[in-house]
């Protein structure tokens, strides 16, 4: 009788437990949290801003349009000041809160995390940025640089300085110099432009700067004793003004610099203005495109109401495009996992990379989220982890950025084997197989 007593006795406090801890469970489960890693500190804070402020409108967006499939959006914000120590650090406090997706939005941060994901189950989206390899799914079950890696967007340059030439055989015997961040990101480009210089008989020059880039004096007197025929800057943050600058002041053409696609945006320009006029950069597909029904959604549902993030006016430009766009993509994958494994339902990290790698996006249903003539389609799978490899040109006028080039699609030629044979090294030195057949389709 008394076991019996004991027996009821348990059974009432777990009922009672049960009934009390049931409403925060439920609430819990129908929330998709979005861990935020953002920089709005530090000297890449002029760029990180506004990425940032992109990034969280976006899901503010979709959170006023009945979030994902009536899933609230959940989010919290980490800063990392764009170094690597911290970033990891934030991966590490926000990973346990059910992260749908990390964005690190740093090469060095993505190299950190690349051998964390597959063990914690949580993809990385690094779009425009990262390793290029992790193009190749069958390594990089994890990492999605969707939209371009850093040699699409190098071998992009290169095509577009070979048609202003007359042909990639005119760039026989010019001179091209990598004036680059000195770190993970900043070498990224060296592999392809080594290449394309060896293909085409272009001497290349690298002149790495320090981080974060304030001081490049020497640098730019180096190019003003070798006179290259054109500049790519493969900058990010002040290092871009700054090379600007210097430009300016040793009386280098502008209008023969190329910049990455992190080195195009209005924070590198705004403190040159004029004199940065003809200033070329890389366009990972959008640019500043402040009249995108997309943009004009968020005018109107959040910073009519007060509830934006940042200033109304850099709604639309270039760097909060990027960070929209880089939402976007996390919230699409969601929504593709959800197809298979349940509308209306919390995705997992491991249903999200799925999801990543089933993207779909067509004209269509870029058009029907508020992105018409901004971006093309993304198609992914299980080998192809970028999804699309568009490139456009657009130039700085003094007052705006506008494009100048048709688009631009990287060599595949090219691309593909060094992307595959870099993968298989690394999956050799990592001691991992390639994805079977079956893990594809699972």
């Amino acid at each position: 009788m008394k076991l019996k007593s004991l027996a009821l006795a348990a059974s009432i406090v777990a009922a009672v437990a049960g009934a009390t801890t049931a409403p925060a469970a439920f609430a819990q489960a129908k929330e998709q949290f979005f861990p935020v890693l953002v920089y709005r500190t530090g000297p890449y804070a002029p760029n990180g801003v506004p990425f940032a402020n992109g990034y969280v409108d976006y899901l503010k967006l979709v959170n006023a349009n009945n979030g994902l499939n009536g899933v609230k959006i959940t989010f919290e914000e980490c800063e990392t000041g764009y170094a690597t120590d911290r970033g990891v650090e934030c991966y590490e406090r926000l990973k346990g809160k059910g992260a749908t997706v990390f964005q690190p939005l740093s090469t060095g941060i993505t190299f950190a995390l690349t051998e964390k994901a597959p063990v914690d189950k949580i993809p990385l989206i690094t779009a425009g940025y990262g390793r290029s390899e992790s193009a190749d799914g069958g390594v990089f079950k994890w990492n999605f640089p969707l939209l371009g890696t850093y040699w699409i967007n190098a071998d992009a340059l290169v095509q577009h300085v070979g048609k202003k030439e007359g042909g990639l055989d005119k760039l026989k015997g010019k001179k091209i110099a990598l004036v680059y961040h000195d770190s993970p990101f900043g070498k990224e480009p060296i592999p392809v432009l080594q290449e394309r210089a060896k293909t085409h008989g272009f001497e290349l020059q690298m002149l790495p700067v320090t981080a974060p880039g304030v001081e490049q004096k020497s640098t730019w007197l180096q190019i003003r004793q070798s006179r290259p025929d054109y500049v790519f800057l493969w900058g990010w943050g002040v290092m871009n003004s700054t090379a600007l600058k210097e430009a300016v002041a040793t009386g280098y053409p502008r209008e023969k610099m190329y910049g990455v696609w992190w080195a195009g945006a209005e924070p590198d320009v705004k403190d040159v203005g004029e004199a940065a006029k003809g200033y070329n950069a890389a366009a990972i597909q959008h640019g500043a495109q402040p009249e995108a029904k997309v943009v004009q959604d968020i005018l109107a549902k959040l910073h009519a109401k007060g509830q934006g993030t940042g200033p109304k006016e850099e709604v639309g430009s270039v760097l909060y495009m990027r960070g929209m766009i880089s939402a976007m993509l996390g919230v699409e994958g969601v929504k593709r996992a959800q197809e298979r494994f349940g509308k209306g339902k919390v995705m997992t990290g491991e249903q999200v990379r799925w999801g990543l790698e089933n993207l779909a996006l067509d004209q269509k249903k870029l058009d029907g989220l508020g992105f018409a003539g901004v971006m093309r389609p993304v198609s992914t799978s299980c080998q192809d982890h970028v999804g699309a490899g568009w490139v456009r040109v657009h130039t700085w006028d003094g007052k705006k950025w506008g494009f100048t080039s048709d688009w631009l699609q990287a060599d595949e030629m090219i691309l593909k084997p060094m992307v595959k044979a870099a993968a298989d090294k690394y999956a050799t030195e990592k001691k991992l197989e390639r994805r079977k057949p079956e893990d594809c389709q699972s």
